[in-house]
């Protein structure tokens, strides 16, 4: 029996058996089989198909294996896992925050790389211009917090690397403050980088620079993994103060 279910939450969406294959990186024939065979997908498929189409994963598939499944919720979610952030593809960055529609966040201590990229501030500016909420979260330079960042790096220029990001971001501040930039002074746990709902995870390592630590590439489903990190963005961006002209000065 073809599973009519699927079907009709791909046409309620306005997809087609290809775009959805595109979303969640698999092959377009096995999309059809699903639909043509009812032929029940792997857990982590089901989960990114549901999410695709918004819809809750009993609604396309009866399947035992959806009972207690906590642990299955959060593996479906983690697309890709970087050893080293320096292996994850240049351009995915930007192609990521290309996709962003609603909102766009960056939470680090420096993310001086992306600072340093002028196809990055374009992106912002191109983002913001259309509407998508934009927030820029950098460490406070003179907080305890990234002095600390620093040494367990086994080095101390952790303000100068935000200061200088500060300076790289003042022009694209100055002419679009629709940018919203603060300050944190949090221990940061993880960098994140957040597109809707994509995200790029960064675990900080004590003895190592974020260059080197992994990197989690997350698609969101309600209530996992993603979420737990979303509110970390909230709960650091609500005690956050605003950047001032002090700040870029460095005065």
């Amino acid at each position: 029996m073809p599973n009519e279910r699927l079907r009709s939450a791909l046409l309620a969406r306005g997809m087609t058996v290809q775009s959805l294959a595109d979303e969640i990186q698999v092959n377009a024939k096995t999309v059809e089989r699903w639909i043509t065979q009812s032929k029940v997908p792997y857990r982590r498929h089901q989960y990114a198909a549901a999410a695709a189409l918004k819809v809750d994963v009993t609604t396309l598939w009866e399947d035992d294996r959806n009972v207690d499944s906590t642990a299955d919720l959060t593996k479906a979610e983690i697309s890709t896992v970087y050893p080293h952030r320096h292996m994850v593809p240049p351009g995915l960055w930007r192609e990521i925050f290309g996709r962003s529609q609603k909102s766009l966040d960056v939470l680090v201590y420096s993310g001086l790389f992306l600072s340093e990229d002028p196809l990055f501030h374009a992106l912002l500016k191109a983002k913001v211009e259309a509407g998508v909420r934009v927030r820029l979260l950098l460490g406070d330079p003179d907080c305890a917090a990234v002095r600390q960042r620093g040494e367990d790096e086994g080095h101390r220029i952790m303000d100068g690397k935000i200061r200088n990001a500060l300076l790289l971001y003042r022009p694209l501040i100055k002419s679009h403050p629709e940018i919203a930039l603060r300050l944190h002074d949090s221990t940061l746990y993880n960098s994140i980088y957040r597109s809707d709902d994509e995200m790029l995870v960064n675990p900080h390592v004590y003895g190592i620079g974020a260059y080197m630590a992994p990197v989690l590439h997350l698609r969101r489903l309600p209530g996992g993994l993603f979420d737990t990190y979303a509110h970390s963005i909230e709960h650091t961006w609500e005690n956050a103060r605003p950047v001032t002209d002090a700040d870029f000065t460095g005065a």
